[in-house]
């Protein structure tokens, strides 16, 4: 029975036999589906050159009204053109790695705001949604965030509780009972600091604020919310 056991030297060996059959896979699996740019739709790339450029030349939109508790808010572009469609991919389509310009993008503006952040959360997924999509985009926002600040990236801070609707198809009135208490912080990870809460698309502010009540009850000093889009300026 001994000699059937594969010895660590072999053990070792063995992926490497792998490794053209993975690299031939990926080819025929880029050759049969080839990967399209998340902003334009463009073959062979998913961030293309061309909607880079598009994204640098975007404006910053003003700061927009802040919905208690939370103490600001910003958003990196209105919720249209090319900036839309790559929110609409990374949350949609598996294109995860457009969190890395989008979120690049999220840290410049941070940058501007001058705000004192200890920590950085990202909204959460229901862990039923998480299953469903696979990854939260948010946290992917989020990391890549914190990578451009050299900030804490802190996703087990803040908890969904509940499963709840979607924003996208219910009114103003109809978000804010959708989300309350459907959030809860660790006193622990938040206890007197000020947390910046990652999202992709501010609409009306019903979910920010939501995970902002939950933050604040568990001891966190002051709450800031940062999003990729804002649909209404």
């Amino acid at each position: 029975m001994l000699d059937s056991v594969p010895s660590a030297t072999q053990a070792q060996a063995a992926p490497g036999l792998f490794a053209p059959l993975r690299q031939a896979s990926s080819w025929l699996i880029d050759l049969l589906f080839p990967p399209r740019c998340a902003g334009c739709g463009r073959v062979d790339s998913e961030w293309c050159p061309a909607c880079q450029r598009d994204l640098q030349a975007t404006p910053y939109p003003q700061h927009l009204i802040a919905h208690p508790p939370l103490m600001a808010i910003a958003a990196t572009a209105p919720h249209r053109g090319v900036i839309r469609e790559s929110v609409q991919a990374l949350k949609y389509n598996n294109a995860r790695r457009v969190a890395v310009p989008l979120g690049a993008r999220m840290a410049q503006h941070l940058a501007a705001q001058h705000w004192t952040i200890d920590m950085i959360v990202p909204v959460p997924l229901h862990t039923v949604r998480l299953a469903e999509r696979g990854y939260n985009q948010s946290q992917l926002l989020g990391e890549q965030v914190a990578r451009d600040m050299a900030l804490p990236h802190v996703p087990s801070a803040l908890h969904r509780d509940r499963s709840t609707h979607s924003q996208v198809t219910v009114s103003a009135a109809e978000r804010l009972i959708n989300v309350k208490n459907a959030f809860s912080a660790v006193p622990d990870l938040v206890n007197n600091r000020t947390v910046l809460l990652i999202d992709d698309v501010f609409t009306t502010g019903a979910t920010l604020s939501a995970c902002a009540e939950a933050l604040l009850a568990a001891g966190a000093g002051a709450v800031y919310g940062l999003t990729v889009t804002a649909a209404r300026l």
